[in-house]
């Protein structure tokens, strides 16, 4: 067994290198160089577009409606655990769509694989399909439609097993839609759901130490519908202004781009043992900024979710545990890098 989740076998850095690393990675940092040079919205229905974090929401201008749309797979997750790394791509991608407001109602993959006359190529196809199916009918997104690419590789190296999934949820006229990013100085930030040390697979892990190895995150598909029911139940009632979901980088990754769309700062402290646990890529976790507190712990009583209180949003700084980093220097990397390394 592969004990590198285990934080005491992980890269000894402190918790702000290991930050800037994982800030400046083409993994995390905004791509808008490469989609604003296309037509990024629908018509005048494009209510969130590119590059505002998570899933994106058009409106259907016939009846009131929005839809709200993601794209996930993490190929490190499907090259170390082919089955749980897509149940876990169909999971994100759903959640991409409750963080928005939407009931996720379905998916269409894109199943991507080098050549199937590979046994070890064709054992990953067959575990990321039954992965997908074991998901979708957790989760209650059909698959309606997709494709399959086969024999994606230079001679013998086959790319990493890529089951792209695309959600697409629904939020009726009546509802609310959040962005994922701060709305309000003062309103408190809420972590919803369990951290665990798991490391494998992670981008702390591939950025430090130049490795993709361990067991992927596990998966509870039973709490992952329980905090789309969440998401959705605090956003219609009011009690939850932006929503984010936690995945790749961890939690420290997700705060900074809160952050850096809103350029609105933060101030956290949270109850971690070790600062590395910023980085974890546990599952089925959000930050939730709200301004009622009592109806946020009271939605996460209802569905049996961990939270916990974990600071405000404020300032002219990205300040999270010992990190701390002034937004105008976070904007220069997250935004300018990929631009310039490109140039």
């Amino acid at each position: 067994l592969d004990t590198i989740n285990t934080i005491d076998n992980l890269p000894q850095v402190g918790a702000q290198e290991a930050f800037l690393k994982l800030l400046c990675s083409l993994d995390v940092i905004d791509k808008a160089w490469v989609y604003e040079q296309y037509d990024s919205t629908v018509q005048t229905n494009t209510i969130i577009g590119s590059g505002k974090n998570d899933g994106s929401v058009i409106r259907v201008k016939e009846n009131g409606n929005r839809l709200a749309m993601s794209v996930d797979c993490n190929v490190r997750y499907t090259y170390l655990n082919p089955r749980e790394g897509a149940k876990i791509a169909v999971a994100e991608s759903g959640r991409n769509c409750a963080i928005k407001g939407a009931t996720p109602l379905a998916i269409t993959d894109c199943l991507n694989f080098g050549s199937p006359l590979n046994p070890e190529v064709m054992w990953q196809f067959a575990e990321c399909c039954e992965g997908i199916k074991e998901a979708c009918l957790a989760l209650s997104t059909p698959v309606v439609s997709g494709n399959v690419s086969l024999y994606n590789q230079t001679n013998d190296d086959a790319i990493y097993p890529t089951p792209s999934i695309a959600s697409v949820g629904l939020i009726k006229k009546s509802e609310k839609v959040v962005d994922s990013f701060f709305s309000k100085e003062g309103s408190s930030l809420y972590l919803i759901g369990e951290t665990r040390e798991e490391f494998g697979g992670s981008l702390f892990l591939k950025e430090l130490k130049g490795e993709v190895r361990g067991e992927c995150p596990t998966l509870d598909l039973e709490t992952e519908l329980n905090l789309w029911k969440f998401l959705k139940e605090g956003i219609n009632s009011g009690a939850i202004l932006s929503a984010k979901d936690v995945n790749v980088g961890g939690l420290a990754i997700a705060l900074a781009k809160m952050s850096l769309l809103s350029s609105i700062g933060c101030k956290i402290k949270t109850d971690f043992e070790d600062e590395k646990l910023l980085f974890s890529e546990s599952q089925s976790r959000a930050v939730v900024e709200s301004e009622n507190e009592k109806d946020i712990e009271k939605l996460c009583e209802k569905y049996g979710l961990k939270y916990s209180k974990i600071g405000k949003v404020g300032g002219e700084k990205i300040e999270i545990d010992s990190i701390s980093l002034p937004l105008f220097e976070a904007k220069e990397i997250y935004f300018d890098t990929f631009k310039n390394i490109l140039e």
